[in-house]
């Protein structure tokens, strides 16, 4: 298993150059992956970083670690901008980049934006988005239009793609199981608790039965960060045999104790 950070982008994380500060001492620490959200508004006027600038800046200043935005709301998105910005951002990092989709959380952003706040209004868009992506990153031209792009991904035949998903909604499940990937996120929408690793089994069985396989799948569960070594392992090894190939580990409160956990490196 692999293990990962879910880092916000948002107040005392709200500038790029602390992030990729922290993606750095990420990387020599041992962890796999360095997550960033994807958020344009919040409650408060407070500094967000622009999540794709930050890549472009962690994918220059990193060498090993995974990373990508979890997750990107396309219904605020132009595919073909989209398409273009990964598709960079993957040659830049020498093919390290996950593109992670989801449909936003809340409704607020999307209300002071005068976009889609029905769940399946923007689940349509996001599919769309993501075949034009798929089709662009794969060097065809998407829309019925001449929207070929070059140059095209490291990774081929595109940029992994994961999915924004929980448990026991079945629906989101089954969009994440067409791709490479699914996020089970904080939400499991009945006790708005993160997932256990009880839950994660059963959301695993249900992609397997989904797709038959799978082979070159990866199940990413969001954990509660801990501060005890041998506690944060024993959770990863219960998520592991619930058949998550990820865990990645929400920011903590505080910028301080953030960085006391990236040093730590990941409980393996």
């Amino acid at each position: 298993m692999k293990f990962g950070l879910d880092v916000a982008t948002s107040g005392e994380w709200g500038d790029i150059r602390l992030l990729t500060e922290l993606a750095v001492e990420a990387e020599s620490a041992g962890w796999d992956g360095f997550f960033v959200w994807d958020v344009l508004l919040t409650a408060a006027d407070i500094p967000v970083a622009e999540p794709w600038v930050t890549l472009t800046a962690i994918a220059s200043a990193t060498h090993r670690i995974r990373i990508g935005a979890m997750v990107t709301p396309l219904v605020r998105k132009q595919s073909w901008d989209v398409a273009k910005q990964a598709a960079a951002i993957d040659r830049l990092s020498d093919g390290r980049l996950t593109f992670g989709a989801g449909l936003g959380s809340g409704d607020a952003e999307f209300q002071r934006l005068g976009l889609p706040i029905d769940l399946r209004e923007r689940a349509a868009l996001m599919e769309q988005s993501l075949a034009e992506m798929d089709t662009i990153w794969r060097g065809g031209s998407a829309s019925g239009g001449d929207l070929r792009q070059m140059p095209l991904p490291v990774q081929r035949p595109r940029v992994p793609v994961w999915l924004a998903a929980g448990w026991p909604r079945k629906r989101p499940l089954r969009r994440a199981a067409l791709w490479d990937g699914v996020y089970l996120m904080t939400n499991n929408q009945e006790t708005d608790e993160r997932l256990r690793p009880d839950e994660v089994a059963e959301a695993v069985a249900f992609l397997r039965d989904a797709r038959g396989s799978l082979d070159g799948f990866d199940v990413a569960a969001n954990v509660e960060t801990l501060n005890d070594a041998d506690e944060g392992k024993s959770g990863n090894v219960n998520m592991a045999e619930a058949g998550a190939t990820w865990t990645l580990e929400l920011t903590p409160d505080t910028l301080d104790d953030h960085r006391r956990l990236i040093r730590r490196g990941p409980a393996r």
